[in-house]
Parts: C-alpha cells; structure tokens; sequence
C-alpha cells in the first residue's frame, strides 16, 4: 500500500494563503503550458467526504488557467445507464492531449460514497474493486499522469460546514437531505474509504492524504503536491516558509469587522465562515 499523507502548509493567516497561492498558481499556468507543448494528458482525483472542500478546492486550484486547456468533471448522481457502464463512463471524461482534467469526485465513488450510501449493489462494487488498478494502468500506459488526493476532514469540522451551510442565505441549497444522511453514516464511510486506500494505492498512482480541516492549506497542499509531482519547463517552486500563527497575529476582517487576539479554534471559524460567505 502507497499512502502518502502530504501537510506542508499548517498554521497560516489569510494574507500569506493568498501570497503562497499566487506563487503556486503562476507555476501552475508554466505546468500548464508545458503539457500544452508536450500533448500530455494530467488527471487530477479529488476524493472526500462531504463538505471536505473539494469543489472550491478545485475552484481556487483553476482561476488563473487557460480555460480551453483544463475541465473540471463532476457527474454528481449518475444516470441507470452511468451506472451499468461505470469504467466507460469516466473513459468518455479522461483528459485529451495537452489537456488537465480535475476531477470532483471520479470512478472511485463506486469504492466509498456509493457502497456507503447503497447507490450501487455488492456485485458492482466488487466488479470496480477487483478491477480499477487494472483500469488505470492501462490508461497510464496509454500516456495518462493521474494524481489521486483525498481531503480528509474530522467529524466536527463536517458538522460545522453543515450548520454553516444551513443557516447560510445563499448557500442552503448545498446541504442536501442525502448529506445529512451521510453523518450517520461515518463509520460505514471509513470502512470503505480504508478498503479504497488498501487495495487501489500503488507506486504508480499511489493515494496522497491532505488534511482538510482548515480550507486554506489544504489549497495549498494539494496545489504544491500537483506541482511538485511533475517535472515541468522552467520549474521554480520556492521553498514553503515555516509560517506559524501566534496570539498577537491571529486576526481576520469579516464583512467589514476586524476580530482580533482570536485563539486557534475562533479564528478556524471564522476562517470557514469567510470562505463560504
């Protein structure tokens, strides 16, 4: 198994997020150019749980990219005939040449929320289990560079997003009744998600493990990890600075209001609060 959990970022505060994603994102466009060049195909795997932060992960990851040259796929709950035809489904979605494709949420669906929730029957998931690394090796043998990263978020942290999603004007619409029932669902959910790791990790596309907790270094991580995995033209990633937050810096502005002197978990809130609104 070919776990790897990746962390760089931890403590940091709003204006050296933004700093650090800037840099990471000009060398992102440079990765971007040189698969453009080069007619390569980069699939890029988010996979979490619900409320891990995927979509604005992806979100923030592509601002800046040349937006002929990158997708973002998200089929959300898949049609009877998706569903029957799983590998083939996702073969229609993988990247063309000089083309990146982010993934929010992919085939592995079939190995964690759709066995969880009983969106597929035991047979399906066996058959998907039994036969996605084989699946994947042939497409990286056709040319494909794929990066597999979980978000990973605590229960807490999840409940907190829901409530904030809840009572969040125009952001309700995000909570659905099926997140709800996913809560009560966390233990059969890791069940799965650590069947996925054990079997479908391998040195060529091994799962990378990116705490989720905090929006803002997970960003990073995930950016930093795509960076630094492939070897590009003109490649000048710059060495993470060793930031740390203490009392007196600790502060966000949030609709106009400067809280200040926060400690670590109000100014975590606050944190997730901002990103939403």
């Amino acid at each position: 198994m070919s776990i790897k959990y990746y962390n760089v970022f931890k403590g940091i505060n709003n204006k050296q997020y933004l700093k650090e994603k800037y840099r990471l994102q000009v060398e992102l466009l440079k990765l971007q150019e040189w698969v453009l060049k080069k007619e390569l195909k980069v699939a890029v795997v988010f996979e979490g749980r619900d409320a891990a932060g995927k979509g604005s992960a992806i979100k923030r990851i592509v601002e800046h990219l040349m937006t002929a040259h990158f997708r973002v796929v998200a089929i959300g709950a898949p049609t009877k005939k998706q569903n029957n035809s799983w590998f083939k489904t996702y073969e229609k979605t993988l990247p063309k040449k000089g083309e990146i494709v982010f993934y929010d949420r992919s085939w592995y669906s079939r190995s964690m929320i759709q066995p969880t929730m009983g969106y597929c029957s035991y047979n399906q998931y066996n058959y998907f289990m039994k036969n996605v690394c084989d699946w994947e090796k042939k497409q990286l043998k056709n040319g494909l560079l794929l990066i597999k990263i979980y978000l990973s978020i605590n229960m807490p942290t999840q409940q907190k997003r829901f409530h904030i999603r809840k009572n969040h004007s125009l952001k309700y619409w995000k909570l659905s009744h099926n997140d709800l029932l996913s809560v009560s669902s966390w233990d059969r959910y890791t069940y799965f998600k650590e069947k996925t790791f054990e079997k479908t990790s391998y040195d060529a596309a091994p799962w990378i493990i990116i705490n989720a907790n905090n929006k803002m270094t997970a960003r990073l991580n995930a950016l930093r990890y795509l960076l630094e995995t492939i070897d590009y033209e003109n490649k000048k990633i710059l060495k993470p600075k060793s930031w740390s937050i203490n009392e007196k810096n600790r502060s966000i502005m949030l609709q106009g209001v400067m809280f200040n002197d926060l400690n670590e978990s109000q100014y975590q809130l606050l944190n997730e609060i901002k990103q939403i609104l």
